[in-house]
């Protein structure tokens, strides 16, 4: 792997699916605002710039995300792994601070540092940073940050993004779900390929 470090997730479709609650808080959005959503579009891109639309979602997102929210197969032992090597988990997320907290309790996971609102380029400055060996996403932007800060990006194809779109954008390996993690992790540990 280069060398230990930190190892940095993603937070949404990576350890948490929360693709419930968003959807359902957009829902909720579009009925108290009367305005159509399109949410097979808002699914294959997320995201809204209306600050009076981004508070109405929020408040329905942080009611909804304790009984939507789920736990991404594999997660628990990928947290574990990194942990039993002695390193720590550190979630690095666009996400909004207020929503991290009720996605974690709702799935009872427990990291060591949270960065939010932190995108793109942002993200690679803060694994530059944390002088993290390794970034775990579910995204091209995730796979490109991982790159431009020099550590091993990992991805999964767990949310919107096809193995192909992630190695184009540079993964260095792409898993199916945070399953394989353990094992790939050790042997990157072990200086294996």
């Amino acid at each position: 792997m280069g060398h230990r470090g930190p190892v940095g997730f993603d937070l949404d479709m990576t350890l948490i699916d929360s693709r419930p609650a968003i959807m359902a808080a957009f829902a909720e959005l579009a009925i108290q605002t009367a305005t159509a959503i399109d949410l097979t579009a808002v699914d294959s891109r997320l995201g809204i710039k209306h600050a009076a639309a981004v508070a109405c979602y929020r408040r329905h997102y942080v009611r909804l995300a304790p009984r939507l929210t789920t736990i991404m197969p594999g997660a628990r032992q990928a947290v574990a792994a990194v942990r039993a090597a002695g390193e720590r988990v550190v979630i690095i997320t666009a996400k909004h601070p207020v929503s991290v907290e009720p996605s974690l309790r709702a799935v009872a996971l427990s990291v060591d540092e949270v960065f939010t609102h932190v995108h793109g380029a942002e993200k690679a400055a803060v694994l530059r940073d944390l002088d993290a060996a390794a970034y775990v996403g579910d995204s091209p932007p995730d796979m490109a940050a991982a790159a431009d800060a020099g550590v091993r990006a990992v991805g999964v194809t767990t949310g919107s993004f096809a193995a192909g779109e992630l190695a184009a954008a540079g993964a260095d390996v792409i898993l199916d779900s945070l399953a394989g993690f353990p094992d790939w992790y050790r042997s990157a540990l072990s200086g294996a390929p």
